[in-house]
C-alpha cells in the first residue's frame, strides 16, 4: 500500500502556489481593479438611484455578489491552468510515475487554487471596505461557504484543464458561462424584483444560489434559503470528486 507522500503533495502546492508571485498582476492586481471598476460603476452611479435593497444599502448588497464572481473565475482559472501546463509541456508524465497518489496530487493542484482563490476573496473584502461600510452577520458561515465554493470550482478547474486541449478551450467555461451565470444570477439586483415568470426561469441558474447563499452569510437575507445554497454546492463538488476519480481511473486526457 502506497503511503500518503506529503513531501510530494506540499511540492506540487508550493510549485503551484509560487506561480501566483511571477504573474502578480494577473493573478491579483487584475481582479482588484475590476472590483473598484464595479464598485464604482454599479456602488457610486446605480447606487445613487437605488438606496437599498430588502433593507441593505446597495452600495453593500452587491459586495457578496462581486466576491463571488472573483472566487468562481478565479478557482476554475487557476486550477484549469494548473493541470493543463503540464498535460501541455508533457511534465504530467513526471509527476504520475512518481510515487504520488491521487489524493496528492489533488490536494496540491487543488489545493493551490483553492488558497489563491481565498488569499484573493479576503483582497477584495478589503478593497471593499475602502468603498462601503458592509457587515458580516455569520463571520463563520460566510468563510466555511466560501470555502466550500473555493475548493468546488477549484474542482471543477481541474476537470476543465483535463478537458481541455488548447489555451482557446480554458477561456470557453470562464466566458461563455460562469461570467453569463453570475450577472444573471443575482449579483446586482434581488431576483424577487423579477417578474413571475423570469423569476422561475432564473432559479435554474446554480449561481443564484451560490451568491444568495454568500449573501445570507453577510446579512441574513436571501432571495432562496442558506441550506438550498450549501446543499446544491456540496452535492456540486461530490459530483466533481466521482468525476475526477474516473478521469484518474481510466487517464482519460492525462495519460493520453
Amino acid at each position: 500500500m502506497m503511503h500518503f507522500n506529503a513531501r510530494g503533495m506540499a511540492a506540487i502546492y508550493t510549485f503551484e502556489l509560487a506561480r501566483t508571485w511571477r504573474t502578480l498582476f494577473e493573478s491579483i492586481a487584475a481582479p482588484v481593479l475590476t472590483t473598484s471598476l464595479y464598485f464604482l460603476v454599479f456602488g457610486s452611479a446605480i447606487g445613487g438611484s437605488i438606496h437599498q435593497i430588502g433593507g441593505v444599502p446597495y452600495a453593500a448588497f452587491i459586495v457578496p455578489g462581486l466576491l463571488m464572481l472573483t472566487i468562481l473565475s478565479e478557482s476554475t482559472g487557476n486550477a484549469s491552468i494548473g493541470i493543463y501546463l503540464p498535460r501541455f509541456t508533457g511534465s504530467i508524465y513526471e509527476t504520475l510515475s512518481a510515487p504520488i497518489g491521487v489524493p496528492e496530487m489533488l490536494l496540491g493542484y487543488v489545493g493551490a487554487a483553492a488558497t489563491k482563490s481565498l488569499l484573493l476573496a479576503v483582497i477584495i473584502l478589503a478593497t471593499a471596505r475602502v468603498f462601503v461600510d458592509y457587515t458580516v452577520l455569520h463571520p463563520l458561515l460566510a468563510a466555511g461557504f466560501i470555502m466550500l465554493i473555493a475548493v468546488t470550482f477549484s474542482l471543477l478547474g481541474f476537470i476543465l484543464g483535463c478537458w481541455a486541449d488548447s489555451f482557446e478551450k480554458l477561456t470557453v467555461e470562464p466566458m461563455l458561462v460562469i461570467t453569463p451565470l453570475t450577472f444573471l444570477g443575482g449579483t446586482f439586483y434581488s431576483i424577487a424584483a423579477l417578474p413571475p415568470t423570469w423569476h422561475t426561469v432564473t432559479l435554474f441558474n446554480p449561481v443564484v444560489y451560490l451568491v444568495n447563499g454568500l449573501r445570507w452569510t453577510f446579512y441574513g437575507k436571501a432571495d432562496v434559503s442558506f441550506a438550498a445554497s450549501a446543499g446544491l454546492t456540496f452535492g456540486f463538488l461530490l459530483m466533481c470528486v466521482a468525476v475526477i476519480s474516473w478521469i484518474f481511473r481510466t487517464g482519460w486526457r492525462l495519460k493520453s
